[in-house]
């Protein structure tokens, strides 16, 4: 049997959620790049409190408690999610499509945009969770790492899927069964956020730039390149140039892709390690090219069209926003009729025309393209049938391989 792991943080996961929070995925901005300028909420003292003392242990395998449901008696609905995450009207008075679920289901949404990064937010509700009490949550949305914790510590509800018929039809094939929650039984994802290869096609002199091993060598690019400060990004697209699946790779894979990168960064190739604020360089043209996040890209593109992306041919990393119903939640079925109506694809549709990431919905096309053409031919956005053949999840970690997977990630990038 498995033992249980101390759910706590070492020294090299809290520097590199650091990271995230300031200028990494945590800072992501969800349509909007000021986001990044709020995100100093958590302290090192708060940091600091999560890895004191480890959480304590869980059953595994997401085997949540169930809870009394007063969805019936109950017509409501308390739904926590990021900031700039959800579709709003022009004059940001209204929710269109939360406003419309309520008026075709008569549950009343209470809409919170409380979260402003994964690990903060896990400090909010880890203690009620793990004394079995309600969040005051029914439905939140996490990304896939802190979603796989959740999980595995028995903490989120196993959803019912005949509640759920949209959604376990029109779920796109590459996001159905990640290995933290094979066949999506407790979860089903908000958005992707794919990481690419992006270049600036002026600085480059019209040189396209397409593999993460050009990255890494081509001369014409050296000290004007910029990779990614989240170790499953950098690390994952090196193992996809070495021909090693991230989903499955060995600790010696990982030592090699390190030192794959270690030589680049030895003969000077590489600029600097990025979080979010590569925008402003790849735009100038001071970073030629670079690993970038998806939902960048797509604002980049708008105001500078020698901003480019590709897809290597060996693939690329990808992760996912996550809904998930806490332990104890009050209106569980009341949450997954609202996770069912988002995979509907006319209010997917309307949803990723706001928000501007992949949408993991099949048959939103058609949709999309009554509201925006343009971006329904975007496959940052819908991913056609070849990139998303082409998407990797990094494979799920136990506590002692991240901390050890951090600490030599966080040496190679000088942190």
């Amino acid at each position: 049997m498995e033992q249980y792991e101390p759910e706590s943080l070492s020294a090299a996961q809290i520097a590199a959620m650091r990271r995230s929070l300031t200028s990494g995925r945590g800072a992501l901005t969800r349509r909007s790049m000021l986001r990044a300028s709020g995100i100093g909420a958590l302290t090192v003292g708060g940091l600091g409190a999560l890895t004191a003392c480890g959480i304590p242990p869980a059953k595994r395998e997401g085997q949540g408690p169930a809870s009394t449901d007063f969805s019936v008696k109950e017509k409501q609905l308390n739904f926590s999610n990021w900031t700039e995450y959800m579709d709003v009207s022009e004059d940001e008075k209204h929710r269109p499509t939360l406003e419309a679920f309520t008026q075709r289901t008569g549950i009343k949404v209470k809409y919170t945009e409380d979260i402003n990064d994964n690990v903060e937010f896990f400090g909010k509700i880890k203690p009620q969770l793990a004394a079995g009490q309600d969040t005051g949550r029914d439905l939140i949305i996490v990304t896939d790492w802190l979603a796989a914790r959740i999980v595995r510590l028995g903490w989120a509800q196993k959803l019912d899927a005949a509640n759920m018929p949209h959604a376990f039809a029109n779920l796109a094939p590459q996001f159905r069964s990640p290995d933290w929650d094979p066949g999506r039984t407790y979860s089903y994802p908000w958005t992707g956020i794919p990481t690419v290869i992006a270049y600036n096609i002026k600085a480059t002199g019209g040189r396209k730039v397409e593999s993460f091993g050009q990255l890494l060598d081509d001369p014409a690019l050296k000290g004007r390149v910029g990779l990614l400060t989240e170790m499953r990004d950098t690390v994952g697209h090196a193992l996809l140039d070495m021909g090693k699946d991230p989903g499955k790779f060995t600790d010696d894979d990982f030592d090699a892709a390190i030192a794959r990168v270690q030589k680049a960064v030895d003969k000077k190739q590489i600029r600097r390690f990025t979080g979010n604020d590569y925008t402003a360089d790849l735009s100038k043209g001071d970073i030629a090219a670079c690993l970038a996040w998806a939902g960048d890209l797509i604002q980049l593109q708008v105001d500078n069209p020698d901003i480019r992306f590709a897809i290597p041919k060996t693939g690329y990393i990808t992760s996912s926003d996550n809904m998930l119903v806490p332990a104890k939640a009050r209106h569980k079925t009341n949450a997954e009729r609202l996770i069912d109506y988002y995979y509907e694809p006319k209010v997917a549709a309307e949803l990723a025309a706001y928000i501007n990431y992949v949408c993991p919905v099949d048959g939103v096309r058609e949709e999309l393209a009554k509201i925006d053409p343009a971006l329904a031919a975007n496959t940052l956005i819908l991913p056609d049938k070849e990139m998303a053949s082409k998407a990797h999840a990094f494979r799920s970690l136990t506590s002692k391989e991240e901390t050890a997977y951090e600490e030599k990630f966080a040496k190679l990038i000088g942190a």
